[in-house]
């Protein structure tokens, strides 16, 4: 998943000044590449990460009904995924366990991100339905999206990309060191 910037100068014609900083990554969100073909548990990448060791699915944390990983295409370094081990879509088809321990996940998810990252804020929130923007509607999933003053430039504007200073095994490895010892975590 690396990203390549090129020389401003690196191509025959009237040089622009501008660099190009390419994410051929993102094609496979954009086009749906890796989006499940059905709705089923089978073809759910949500319900195919726990059986998988934690650093390939980006796994941060396991808990009783639920876990926690890293958003595979990122709005912002450390975005997180609670996620429940139950193949389910809505909220409201959650177990009061479930859904309790899905708070208790998000609230660790802002602990952990807080001794690792340091934001100045977070985004926290829950796509119902591919009309609301799920991207895998058949799996309930909350976002937690760390943010910092001044995050946000004209690259997703203009550029439709999201320029992410650290890659996700690094991110994955400093979220999990980061989630026993942060306040509150369980």
């Amino acid at each position: 998943m690396a990203s390549d910037v090129e020389d401003a100068g690196a191509h025959p014609g009237e040089p622009d000044g501008y660099q190009r900083l390419w994410t051929p990554h993102r094609m496979a969100y954009i086009g749906g590449e890796s989006k499940p073909v059905s709705d089923a548990a089978r073809d759910c990448p949500f319900c195919a990460a726990p059986q998988r060791a934690d650093d390939e699915s980006l796994i941060v944390h396991r808990g009783e009904t639920g876990y926690v990983l890293l958003n595979l295409y990122p709005y912002n370094s450390g975005h997180l995924l609670v996620c429940p081990y139950r193949h389910v879509a809505d909220l409201v088809d959650l177990t009061t366990a479930e859904r309790h321990e899905l708070d208790d996940l998000v609230v660790a998810s802002i602990h952990a991100l807080t001794a690792a990252k340091h934001p100045d804020g977070f985004n926290l929130g829950m796509n119902q339905g591919s009309a609301a923007g799920a991207g895998v509607a058949a799996h309930a999933h909350q976002h937690v999206v760390p943010r910092w003053s001044g995050d946000a430039n004209f690259l997703p504007i203009i550029g439709r990309t999201k320029a992410l200073p650290e890659l996700l095994a690094d991110t994955r490895a400093e979220l999990a060191a980061a989630w026993g010892s942060s306040d509150g975590a369980r």
